[in-house]
C-alpha cells in the first residue's frame, strides 16, 4: 500500500496538484489508471480486443460514477467558494436561463413551423398536380364522350398529345384508360394507354381525386363518370409517383420522400440528401412481413417502394440548417376504395422555406429578412452589453468583499494600520468605511487598552510600594495588644495607619485619612506617613541626644534645653501642628487630611492623643462603658497655624481602643448607614477574640451590609488591648 501510496504522490506532483486523499477522490484516480490501461488492450485484435473494450467501458461507467459527487464537490468548494463566480452563476440562472429557454422554444416552434410549412408545401403540389390531373381527366372525358356521340359503336379513341404537358407541369408517363358501359376502350397514342388500370371501380364517385396505391405503388389518379342516352363513360387518368414525378413536386422544396404502409422507427436507414437526418426502418419492427392489398411483401421489398425526388441544396449560411418533417398523405387503396397509411417525408432548408413564403414579393422578402436578422443582432448585442453591465457591478461587489477579507486577514494578523482604500459611494463603501472606522477604533483601543495595562502595572507596583508603608505584623508590647488593618476601594488607598515602637516602653500610634481617592490621596498620604515618621523619629533622636549631653556636660542648662526639645516631638499635638503647617505648605489649598496621633507609655499605661479633625477613636472599657477621645482640632492641612489640644487616658486591663476611618461606619444600604453602633457592638460580641478576629469579624459584618454593592471608600481599622 505505500508502494501505491508513492505512486499516486509522484503522480500528481508532477501534475502539481495535491495528491487525492479522500477515499472518493484516490477510488476514482485508480479507475483512470485502470480504464487507461484497457484502453491499449482496445487495440488487440480479435476476441481479446473485444474483451478489453468490453471492460474499459465498464470501467468507464464506473469512473463517471465516482468523478460526478468529487465534480460535484468541486463545484462547490472551489469554483463557487467565491463571491464572484456564484453572483456570475447567480446571474446566469437569473438572466440567461430564460432567454436559453425562450430562445430554444422559439427555434423548436420555428423547427416545428418550418416542417409543417415543407408538409404543407408538398401537399399544396400534390393537390395542384392532382387539380390538373383531374382537369386533364375531364378533357379527356369530354373529348372521349364527343366520340362516342359521333360513333356509338366505336371501340378505339384517339386522344389528343396536348394534353399530356403544360407550361408549369411536366408530368412523365402518364396513363389513360376509359371504360364505355364497362368495357374497356381501345386509346391512341400508346404512350397514354394504361396496362394496369383494367376496370372502373365501382367504389369511385362521379368525380374522384386523390393519391391511391394500386398493386404497392402510388399513383395520381382522377376518376370521371357521367351516363349520356343511357350509356355510362369512366375515364380514369393516372399519373405514377416515380423519381421524375415526385422531383417535380418536390422542386422548390428540397427531397419529398413518400413512403406507403411502413413501421416508423429511428434507427435504420437514411433518407434524405445533402443532411438529412431522418431514419426509417420499413417493415414491422420484428422484422417480419407487410400485407398490401393482400399481399405479404418483404421488408426489403417494402423499403423499395418509398418513393423520393428532389435535391437539396447547399446551405445559404450557417444557420440554413435541414428542416424534416414527417405527415400522414390522404391516401386510398385503389382495389377496396379505403384509406391507405401513407407518410410524406419533407426535407428543406429555411432558405427554401423562406423564398416559398414570400414567393410574391422577393424584394420584400429580402428586406424583412435583412430587418429579422438585425433585430435578432440587436438583441444579442443588448443581451450581451446587460451581461457585461452585471460583471462589472458584480466586481464591484465581489471587490468590497476581498477588500473586506484582505482587510480582515491583515487584522488577524496584527497589522491594525492597514486600511481599505474606498474610492465610490455606494452601500459597499459606506460598509468598507465602516470597516477602517472600526479598525482605526480598535487600534485605538488597544493602545487605550496597552495603557492601561501599563498603569494597572504601575499601580501595582504602587500597591507593593503602599503595602510597605504599613505595619508588616502586628506590633505588641507587654502591656498592650495592637492590630491595624487597612481595605483600599481601589488600587491603592487614602487611608493610612502607622505603628512606631519606641524601645519597650514607648509607642506611637498614627491613622489618617487623606481627603479624594486613588493616586492623588495615596500620594499624600505617603508624604503624610514619611513627615509623621520623620518628626517622631526626629523626636526620638533629639531625645536621645539631650541625653547624651547631660551626661557629659557640667552645666544643667544644657541638659533642660535638650530634653524640653525631645519632649516637643513626644507630643501629638505638637506634631499635628507641625504637620498641619507643613501639609498647607507644599500642598493645594484643597488638599488636607484628617489625623489621629496617640502616644502610648507602658510604664504608666497612659495614653496621650490628638484628633485633628478625625472621627474620634473609641475606648471600650472593660465594663463595656465607652469612652470617646475627641481632644483635638482641625483638618490638617486646610488652615496654616493651627494649634492642636491633647488628652491623656489611662488604660486598664481589658479596654480596647478603637480607631476607624469613615469607610467602615458610613456605607449605606436600603436600611441607612452601618454605624458606629453597629460597629461597637461587634466588637463588644467578639472582645474575648483576638484582635485580628475581631477585625474579621468587623470586615464580615460590614461586607454582609454593603451587599453586592461595590465599596464606596477606603477602609482602616486599629485596635489596641491594654493587657
Amino acid at each position: 500500500m505505500g508502494h501505491l501510496r508513492n505512486f499516486e504522490i509522484g503522480v500528481f506532483r508532477r501534475l502539481r496538484r495535491d495528491p487525492p486523499r479522500g477515499k472518493s477522490h484516490r477510488l476514482a484516480f485508480w479507475l483512470l489508471v485502470v480504464y487507461l490501461a484497457l484502453a491499449l488492450g482496445r487495440l488487440l485484435p480479435g476476441g481479446a480486443g473485444t474483451v478489453f473494450s468490453t471492460l474499459s467501458g465498464l470501467t468507464f461507467f464506473f469512473l463517471i460514477l465516482f468523478c460526478i459527487p468529487l465534480l460535484w464537490r468541486w463545484v462547490f468548494g472551489r469554483l463557487l467558494w467565491k463571491v464572484r463566480n456564484r453572483l456570475i452563476v447567480t446571474y446566469l440562472l437569473m438572466g440567461l436561463t430564460p432567454v436559453v429557454l425562450f430562445v430554444s422554444l422559439a427555434l423548436i416552434l420555428l423547427y416545428a413551423f418550418s416542417g409543417q410549412f415543407a408538409i404543407f408545401a408538398a401537399s399544396a403540389e400534390i393537390k395542384a398536380e392532382l387539380a390538373h390531373i383531374a382537369s386533364t381527366n375531364r378533357a379527356f372525358d369530354l373529348h372521349i364522350a364527343h366520340a362516342v356521340d359521333l360513333d356509338p359503336k366505336t371501340r378505339n379513341v384517339t386522344l389528343p398529345e396536348a394534353e399530356n404537358t403544360s407550361v408549369d407541369h411536366e408530368h412523365v408517363a402518364m396513363q389513360v384508360a376509359a371504360f364505355l358501359d364497362g368495357k374497356q376502350l381501345a386509346l391512341t397514342p400508346e404512350t397514354l394507354k394504361s396496362t394496369t388500370i383494367t376496370s372502373a371501380p365501382s367504389w369511385a364517385a362521379a368525380h374522384f381525386s386523390s393519391v391511391v396505391v394500386d398493386n404497392g405503388k402510388l399513383y395520381l389518379r382522377a376518376v370521371d363518370t357521367h351516363t349520356r342516352d343511357g350509356r355510362t363513360i369512366t375515364t380514369i387518368t393516372s399519373l405514377p409517383l416515380g423519381e421524375e414525378n415526385v422531383a417535380q413536386i418536390a422542386r422548390g422544396l428540397g427531397t419529398v420522400t413518400i413512403v406507403p404502409d411502413v413501421d416508423i422507427e429511428d434507427d435504420e436507414t437514411m433518407v434524405g440528401e445533402n443532411g438529412g437526418v431522418t431514419k426509417y426502418s420499413f417493415g414491422k419492427p420484428s422484422g417480419g412481413p407487410v400485407k398490401i392489398d393482400g399481399h405479404e411483401l418483404s421488408a426489403e421489398e417494402a423499403r423499395k417502394r418509398a418513393v423520393r425526388g428532389g435535391t437539396l441544396p447547399p446551405a445559404q449560411h450557417f444557420y440554413d440548417v435541414p428542416v424534416t418533417f414527417l405527415a400522414p398523405l390522404e391516401t386510398v387503396d385503389w382495389a377496396t376504395g379505403k384509406a391507405h397509411t401513407t407518410f410524406t417525408h419533407v426535407t428543406s432548408r429555411p432558405s427554401l422555406l423562406y423564398q416559398r413564403l414570400f414567393i410574391t414579393s422577393l424584394q420584400i422578402a429580402a428586406v424583412v429578412q435583412e430587418v429579422l436578422i438585425g433585430i435578432a443582432v440587436l438583441f444579442g448585442v443588448l443581451e450581451l452589453i446587460a451581461f457585461i453591465m452585471a460583471v462589472r457591478l458584480n466586481r464591484t461587489i465581489t471587490k468590497s468583499i476581498r477588500d473586506l477579507y484582505e482587510a480582515t486577514t491583515a487584522i488577524d494578523k496584527g497589522d491594525l494600520t492597514h486600511r481599505i482604500d474606498v474610492t465610490r459611494h455606494d452601500q459597499l463603501a459606506a460598509l468598507s468605511r465602516s470597516f477602517n472606522s472600526m479598525a482605526a477604533s480598535l487600534e485605538r483601543l488597544l493602545e487605550e487598552q496597552r495603557e492601561k495595562e501599563r498603569l494597572q502595572n504601575e499601580l501595582e507596583i504602587a500597591q507593593e510600594v503602599q503595602a510597605n508603608l504599613f505595619p508588616l505584623a502586628n506590633v505588641s508590647l507587654p502591656m498592650l495588644e495592637l492590630h491595624g488593618a487597612c481595605y483600599p476601594a481601589r488600587t491603592v488607598s487614602g487611608d493610612y495607619y502607622d505603628f512606631l515602637v519606641f524601645g519597650n516602653t514607648g509607642l506611637g500610634l498614627a491613622l489618617g485619612d487623606i481627603s479624594g481617592k486613588g493616586i492623588s490621596a495615596a500620594l499624600l498620604m505617603a508624604t503624610l506617613h514619611s513627615a509623621v515618621r520623620a518628626y517622631r523619629f526626629a523626636g526620638l533622636e533629639l531625645v536621645s541626644a539631650g541625653n547624651r549631653a547631660l551626661a557629659s556636660s557640667l552645666d544643667p542648662r544644657v541638659g533642660e534645653a535638650e530634653l524640653e526639645c525631645g519632649e516637643l516631638f513626644e507630643q501629638p499635638g505638637k506634631i499635628l501642628a507641625l504637620l498641619n503647617r507643613h501639609l498647607f505648605r507644599s500642598t493645594q489649598p484643597e488638599k488636607y487630611a484628617t489625623l489621629f496621633l496617640a502616644h502610648y507609655e507602658s510604664a504608666r499605661n497612659q495614653l496621650v492623643y490628638s484628633t485633628g479633625g478625625h472621627l474620634p477613636p473609641l475606648l471600650l472599657r472593660a465594663d463595656d462603658s465607652m469612652t470617646r477621645l475627641d481632644c483635638g482640632g482641625t483638618v490638617v492641612g486646610l488652615i496654616d497655624n493651627m494649634s492642636y489640644e491633647q488628652g491623656t487616658e489611662q488604660l486598664y486591663p481589658g479596654d480596647i481602643l478603637i480607631a476607624y476611618s469613615d469607610g467602615v461606619t458610613e456605607p449605606e444600604n436600603e436600611f441607612g448607614e452601618f454605624g458606629e453602633e453597629r460597629m461597637v457592638e461587634v466588637v463588644r460580641r467578639h472582645r474575648h477574640l483576638p484582635l485580628d478576629a475581631i477585625s474579621e469579624q468587623v470586615m464580615q459584618s460590614l461586607r454582609t451590609w454593603i451587599g453586592g454593592q461595590e465599596q464606596p471608600d477606603d477602609i482602616t481599622l486599629v485596635l489596641a488591648r491594654q493587657r
